[in-house]
C-alpha cells in the first residue's frame, strides 16, 4: 500500500565557483546534458544549469557577482560542493505546518498553478539546504512527470547511458545522528541505518548521515548515481584525473559513488 504522504527525492543542487568547467566535468563524465537554464535565478546572483539523471536532477548554480548567498556557501564549504537536497511531496499543507510547529525558518517559498516551493534555513535542518516541493496538475505525481524547477520537457534531455537515478544524498556532519534525528523529525520519517550510519529513506533514495572525515565542514558531501555503465565514466573520470576510488569519482567538490 503506498504511503499517504511520502516524500521523494528529485533534485540535488551543487554550487560551484564557475558554473561552465563543471558543467563540462558532469556532461563528459556522466553522459548527461543540460535540459534548462532559469533565467530566474539572476535575481539572486547565480546562474545554474539543470542536468537529468534518470527521473531526477542534477543542478549546478555559480555565482555571478559578488556578496550572494551561493557565494557566501562556497566561502563556508570551503570551494565547489553539495548545495541542496531538494525533494517532492504529495501534500504540501501538512508539511508547511510541521516545519512552522518545529520554528523553521523558511528561506524561500511561492505557490504557483503548476508548484509549491519551501525552501528551509540551514541553519535551522543542520547539513544542508533542505527543500520541499509539491507539484500540482496533470501527472504532478508521477515519477517521471512534469517538474517546474527543470522547465516545460526536462524529459527531452534525458541521457540513460551511463546513469540512471540517483539512489541517495550523502551529508557529513560533526554529530550525524543529532542531525540524522533534526531531519527525520521534520520529514516525519523514522531513521532506519546504512553501514553503521544512520539514514533517512525517502521514497526513491535515502539521505545518508556520515562523519566529517575530509577536513572540510558540514554539508552536502556526496551523492550515490545508479550506473548503466560504470567502466565508461571511469574511463572518461580518468582522462580528467578526477577518479577518487575503486567506485568513485570527485566532480564539483563531491564525491559520486558509482553504484
Amino acid at each position: 500500500m503506498a504511503d499517504p504522504m511520502w516524500l521523494r527525492l528529485r533534485q540535488i543542487a551543487l554550487v560551484a565557483e564557475k558554473l561552465a568547467p563543471v558543467e563540462e566535468a558532469l556532461i563528459d563524465v556522466l553522459g548527461i546534458e543540460v535540459c534548462f537554464r532559469d533565467p530566474g535565478i539572476d535575481y539572486f546572483g547565480l546562474e545554474n544549469a539543470l542536468l537529468p539523471i534518470g527521473n531526477q536532477l542534477l543542478e549546478v548554480v555559480a555565482p555571478i557577482k559578488p556578496d550572494t548567498a551561493g557565494g557566501r556557501y562556497l566561502e563556508r564549504r570551503d570551494g565547489d560542493g553539495g548545495y541542496m537536497v531538494i525533494t517532492q511531496c504529495n501534500d504540501h499543507a501538512p508539511r508547511r505546518a510541521r516545519v512552522a510547529d518545529l520554528g523553521i525558518r523558511i528561506v524561500n517559498q511561492f505557490d504557483s498553478s503548476e508548484f509549491r516551493n519551501m525552501q528551509l534555513h540551514p541553519k535551522d535542518t543542520g547539513g544542508s539546504f533542505f527543500e520541499i516541493d509539491e507539484v500540482l496538475g496533470a501527472n504532478a505525481h508521477d515519477p517521471d512527470g512534469p517538474w517546474e524547477p527543470a522547465g516545460k520537457d526536462w524529459q527531452r534531455a534525458r541521457r540513460l547511458d551511463r546513469v540512471t537515478g540517483i539512489l541517495a544524498a550523502e551529508i557529513q556532519a560533526d554529530d550525524p545522528q543529532r542531525l540524522a534525528a533534526r531531519w527525520s523529525e521534520i520529514a516525519e520519517i523514522p531513521l532506519s541505518e546504512e553501514d553503521g550510519n544512520p539514514s533517512l529513506p525517502l521514497e526513491n533514495a535515502t539521505v545518508r548521515f556520515v562523519p566529517c572525515t575530509d577536513g572540510r565542514p558540514e554539508g552536502l558531501g556526496g551523492i550515490d548515481i545508479a550506473c548503466a555503465d560504470k567502466a565508461a565514466i571511469l574511463a572518461a573520470a580518468e582522462a580528467r584525473d578526477v577518479v577518487s576510488g575503486e567506485d568513485q569519482v570527485f566532480l564539483c567538490g563531491m564525491r559520486i559513488n558509482l553504484k
